[in-house]
């Protein structure tokens, strides 16, 4: 979560309306220099939690009422909700939980809240035939840059749809990336073929420096990317943004790339987040275990205590008993 300085409520706020205190709030966010993202998390949050509660005043909320909330969301889900995965649930609640902490410490209400442990990432990342056919049915200059942009950069779909054409330094290859999470800019690179595509995108289309370089929705986006996944026969539940993000870093990981550039080209503050992408590399290790050294060493199992043993050995290192010759079963 973002450090947002936001003082100490008036001392009077507790006589306002649960809506009047929340507006207060939030005014208090856009003050403290909030992004609209950081401000839609907050408003969801606590609107949830009044919901719940009803017309329970603020100022007359106990802890039982917090741990109510939270059992019944991590039990049942939210309302209006379209997953049924309590995973994700547990993982909402997690960041709602802070979120209700920040919004009671600035009220200066005593209460408690109790933490919900995030449950470990789930990262999904495309294999390299499933890339190779999205390329394969990518037409369109459009959507062919797209695709190029996501995967060899890591932007999230926020940061390409705020892309403009200045942002963009064709000398330097590096292009500044300003639509980042919670404010922050930073500087990422491509392959020179990536930036070949990009200045013939801007002058095919006649964009200027403040331009957008590509001008869509996120639902355009979207949907864009479930067409193609169609086409190339690939599960559209697949391909989505995020996931082509963590396809970028998986890739990288892959080539050698050290996990603190990758942590800076993707933008994360703390290389914990980064390094959740290990989990995918170290599936490749013991795959590669396997196939190269996990068939090596043969075994046989002894009939009388069960245990396994080397091939070539004529007694059981466990129990003594003896093989037969030419047998995996142990003798009597």
């Amino acid at each position: 979560m973002p450090k947002l300085d936001v003082g100490e409520a008036p001392e009077e706020i507790l006589e306002l309306s649960n809506e009047e205190i929340l507006r207060e709030f939030i005014d208090t966010l856009r003050a403290a220099g909030a992004t609209s993202e950081t401000i839609k998390s907050y408003t969801a949050a606590i609107k949830d939690f009044l919901s719940y509660i009803g017309d329970k005043p603020l100022r007359e909320v106990t802890l039982r009422d917090v741990v109510n909330w939270r059992n019944d969301r991590l039990t049942n889900g939210f309302p209006g909700a379209k997953t049924h995965d309590k995973t994700k649930w547990q993982v909402t609640m997690h960041y709602y939980t802070i979120m209700l902490r920040r919004f009671f410490k600035w009220l200066g209400l005593k209460v408690k809240i109790p933490g919900v442990k995030k449950p470990p990432a789930k990262i999904e990342a495309l294999s390299d035939e499933e890339v190779a056919a999205l390329f394969s049915v990518a037409k369109k200059p459009r959507d062919k840059l797209i695709l190029q942009l996501l995967l060899t950069t890591g932007l999230r779909s926020r940061e390409l749809l705020e892309l403009r054409v200045g942002d963009i330094d064709f000398n330097k290859g590096v292009i500044k990336i300003r639509g980042a999470k919670y404010g922050k800019e930073r500087l990422v690179t491509a392959p020179r073929e990536v930036f070949e595509l990009l200045e013939a995108w801007i002058k095919l289309n006649n964009l200027g420096s403040r331009d957008k370089v590509f001008n869509i929705s996120y639902q355009a986006l979207y949907k864009m990317l479930k067409k193609l996944a169609v086409k190339a026969g690939v599960d559209p539940v697949k391909v989505r943004p995020h996931i082509l993000r963590h396809t970028f870093a998986t890739m990288a990981l892959r080539r050698g790339l050290s996990l603190p550039s990758l942590q800076r080209l993707l933008g994360h503050s703390d290389i914990r987040t980064t390094q959740v992408y290990l989990h995918i590399t170290i599936e490749d290790v013991k795959r590669e275990y396997e196939e190269k050294i996990g068939s090596v060493i043969s075994v046989k199992k002894c009939s009388v205590c069960g245990r396994y043993t080397s091939l070539d050995a004529l007694y059981c290192p466990y129990c003594g008993a003896q093989f037969k010759v030419d047998s995996v079963e142990a003798s009597t």
